[in-house]
């Protein structure tokens, strides 16, 4: 992942949450399954997708999120 956030890099923002240590922020959010990604725009969610996935999927997420 930090691969791509290098790639992405000033034009979408990755951030890595420790569900154990904040576990409001995830009870907040509905994160019920490791991992879970957000997409956010102007402040709210607007995708999430749960589980693993490989590198050209994670990329193919980011740039439909940049659409």
């Amino acid at each position: 992942m930090t691969s791509l956030a290098a790639e992405y890099a000033g034009r979408l923002k990755v951030v890595k949450v420790d569900t154990d240590a904040n576990p409001s922020l995830a009870m907040a959010y509905g994160v019920t399954s490791i991992p879970t990604m957000a997409f956010f725009k102007d402040g709210e969610v607007v995708k999430s997708v749960v589980g693993a996935r490989p590198k050209p999927a994670l990329a193919e997420l980011f740039d439909e999120a940049l659409a």
